[in-house]
């Protein structure tokens, strides 16, 4: 993939993310707050003050989450962003590492 294709890419997954924590803030799941920097989008949970951090790594071609589990890193296959380690799913690791944040 070209280093455009990965930005484009990178973009529209940071959007849908922050997409995904605002629908979660609308419907009374979450109290968060969504702050983007560039390629860094920031989601921090009100009620505990932590926070989760997703950005783009462009050298790598590869998206990062931080959560107050540790830290991953997200590969492409085509049509998702899958954990370079144990195969997960980066949306599916965002919903589960949230409700644990988010308790």
């Amino acid at each position: 993939m070209t280093e455009t294709e990965f930005l484009d890419l990178a973009e529209t997954c940071l959007k849908q993310v922050e997409e995904m924590f605002e629908q979660a803030f609308e419907d009374d799941l979450y109290d968060v707050e969504c702050a983007r920097s560039g390629n860094v989008l920031t989601i921090e949970f009100v009620q505990n003050g932590s926070k989760m951090i997703v950005n783009s790594q462009a050298p790598m071609q590869e998206m990062w989450l931080a959560a107050r589990s540790g830290g991953f890193h997200y590969k492409y296959d085509g049509q998702h962003w899958l954990n370079t380690r144990d195969g997960s799913e980066l949306f599916a690791t965002l919903s589960r590492l949230a409700q644990e944040q988010g308790a």
